[in-house]
C-alpha cells in the first residue's frame, strides 16, 4: 500500500491501507459448506472474539483513527461481522461512540492532512460506508465521494492518483462501486466503472496475480510474479464492479492464489512471507466475488484452508490476531485483515442496524449549509467513449442548489480542469442542449442521472442536493 496509508513496516507500506471492502456477492461462512475444516460454531467464535479484541482498542474518546493509519480499518471489520460502529462506546458512553466520531473527524477542515493523497479519501470512503455514514455526505462540506473525483488522470483514463501507483486505480474501484447509496444502489455511471475496470484488466500480470505497481503496457513489470495482497484487492475491485466470477481474468487470479497455497496449513505463500494480512486480503477477494474460501481449490490435500489458517493465528479468548505464526502477541492491523475475511467480508461491508436504542443505520447531511464551500461529483459523458471526471468547487446560497449553478461553476472550479467548458443555454430554467460544443441532435440529446437514477432529460433547474453524484450523458 501507499506509505501514506500506514505507519506498519516497509512490507505493509507498499500495500493499500484500505482494509475491508464492501464485499458485494460476498460469501458468509455460516453454513457448513462440504469437506470445509473450520466449522460455522467455530467461525462463530472466531468473530465473536476478534470483534471483542477489536473494541479494546477503542480509545478513551471513542476514536479508532487519528494521525496516520490508526485502527480506522476496524471499521469494515466490524460491519462484516455483524457489529455497527455506533454501537462501540468507551464504558458504555453513547456521546462517545465510535461512528459519531469517526464522522467528526472526517468532516473536519484538516482531515487528512495537508499533503492528501487519494488513497486517504478512498479509505475514508470505505471506512465511512461501513460505519453507516454517507461518505458523499459526512457534513454539509465533505464529500469523499468528491474527493476521489478529483484525482482522475485526464490524460490516462481510468486511473486515479499517478498511474506509477496501482493502488489508487484499483481502490477507487472499491470505494466507488462498492461505497453504494443508502439505498444500495451503485452512485456512479458504468462509464465510470468500466474506464477503471479497464485499467485493472490491463495491469493484470501474466501469472494472474498484480502488484501495488502500475505494470499495464510494460512487459517486463507483467511478467513480474504477482502480489497476494494487491491480487486479492483486485479481484474485489473487479468483482464489486460487475465482473462475474466466471470471467476469465477472475478465473486466471484465482488459479493464481490456488498455486501460492500452503498444503500443511491453508496460508498462502506472500511475497512478504506468510502472514495473516496477506491471507486476509486474498480472501476477502474470495468473498467479494463469491468464491468459497473453504472448498474446492482452497482446501488443501492435507485437509486446510485459509480460513483454518487465520482461526490458527487468533488468540482465544482475547481476539486478537498474530501478523506472522512466530509472533507472540496480536497485531492491531492484522486483525482487521483476518477478522474481515473470516467474516466472510471483501473490503467494505454495508452498515448493520444497531442495537442502540434510537441509533438510525444512517447519518448524513441533509442539506448544504449557505455560505459554506463544499464539492459535488461530475461526469460528462459525450457519447463517444470519452468521459469527464471531475469534482466541482461552490459555495451554495440555500439547502439546495440546481444544475446551472453546478455547470457554471464547474467551467470555472473542476479538478481536473476541462471538465466543462460551455453549456447552453447559460442562464435561465429550460433545458440543456449543448455541453462542451456537443449539441442535441433528434433524438440524442443530454440527460442527467443523479446517485444512479434513471437518465432523463437535462434541465438547468434539476434539484441537486447535497452530497448528489452527477452523470451528464448524452444519448
Amino acid at each position: 500500500m501507499p506509505r501514506s496509508l500506514t505507519s506498519r513496516t516497509s512490507r505493509t507500506s507498499r500495500r493499500i491501507a484500505l482494509v475491508v471492502p464492501a464485499a458485494l456477492g460476498a460469501v458468509v461462512l455460516t453454513a457448513l459448506p462440504a469437506a470445509a475444516t473450520s466449522t460455522p460454531a467455530q467461525i462463530a467464535t472466531s468473530k465473536t472474539n476478534g470483534v471483542a479484541y477489536l473494541k479494546s482498542l477503542q480509545a478513551a474518546d471513542g476514536s479508532y483513527a487519528g494521525s496516520g493509519l490508526s485502527n480506522e480499518w476496524a471499521f469494515s471489520a466490524f460491519a462484516a461481522a455483524g457489529t455497527a460502529a455506533v454501537d462501540v462506546t468507551p464504558g458504555g458512553d453513547t456521546t462517545k461512540n465510535a461512528r459519531t466520531v469517526y464522522r467528526n473527524l472526517l468532516a473536519t477542515p484538516g482531515w487528512p492532512s495537508a499533503t492528501p493523497v487519494v488513497t486517504d479519501y478512498q479509505r475514508g470512503t470505505l471506512n465511512a460506508y461501513a460505519a453507516g455514514i454517507d461518505p458523499a455526505r459526512v457534513s454539509a462540506s465533505r464529500n469523499l465521494i468528491a474527493d476521489i473525483y478529483g484525482y482522475w488522470q485526464n490524460a490516462e483514463a481510468g486511473y486515479f492518483g499517478p498511474s506509477a501507483n496501482y493502488n489508487g486505480t484499483v481502490f477507487a474501484a472499491l470505494a466507488l462501486s462498492g461505497a453504494r447509496t443508502q439505498a444500495g444502489a451503485q452512485r456512479v455511471p458504468q462509464a465510470l466503472v468500466d474506464k477503471i475496470v479497464t485499467r485493472i484488466r490491463a495491469n493484470q500480470h501474466t501469472d494472474g496475480g498484480w502488484t501495488y505497481a502500475k505494470a499495464e503496457g510494460n512487459p517486463t513489470e507483467l511478467a513480474k510474479p504477482g502480489d497476494i495482497d494487491m491480487t486479492g484487492a483486485s479481484m474485489a475491485a473487479l468483482c464489486s464492479s460487475g465482473v462475474p466470477n466466471t470471467d476469465p481474468d477472475i478465473v486466471q487470479a484465482k488459479a493464481f492464489l490456488k498455486s501460492k497455497l500452503v498444503n500443511a496449513s491453508g496460508a498462502f505463500n506472500a511475497m512478504y512471507g506468510i502472514n495473516t494480512s496477506s491471507n486476509g486480503w486474498a480472501v476477502s477477494g474470495l468473498n467479494a466475488c463469491g468464491i468459497n474460501p473453504q472448498t474446492g481449490d482452497f482446501l488443501t490435500s492435507m485437509g486446510r484452508t485459509p480460513i483454518d489458517f487465520l482461526i490458527a493465528n487468533q488468540y482465544n479468548p482475547s481476539g486478537g490476531f498474530k501478523y506472522q505464526p512466530s509472533d507472540t502477541s496480536p497485531s492491531a492491523y492484522s486483525s482487521t485483515d483476518a477478522l474481515r475475511a473470516v467474516a466472510g467480508g471483501g473490503f467494505t461491508a454495508p452498515p448493520p442496524t444497531p442495537v442502540t436504542s434510537g441509533a438510525p443505520t444512517w447519518v448524513a447531511a441533509s442539506g448544504f449549509t449557505s455560505g459554506t464551500a463544499t464539492k459535488l461529483a461530475l461526469t460528462v459523458d459525450d457519447g463517444t467513449g470519452t468521459l469527464k471526471v471531475c469534482n466541482v468547487a461552490f459555495t451554495p446560497t440555500g439547502t439546495t442548489t440546481d444544475l446551472g449553478t453546478v455547470l457554471a461553476a464547474a467551467s470555472t472550479a473542476a479538478t481536473p480542469a476541462g471538465c466543462v467548458t460551455s453549456v447552453v443555454p447559460s442562464s435561465g430554467t429550460g433545458a440543456i442542449t449543448s455541453v462542451n460544443g456537443k449539441a442535441n441532435a433528434g433524438s440524442a440529446t443530454w440527460k442527467v442521472s443523479v446517485d444512479g437514477s434513471a437518465f432523463a432529460g437535462a434541465t438547468r433547474d434539476k434539484v441537486i442536493n447535497v452530497g448528489d453524484t452527477i452523470a451528464l450523458r448524452y444519448s
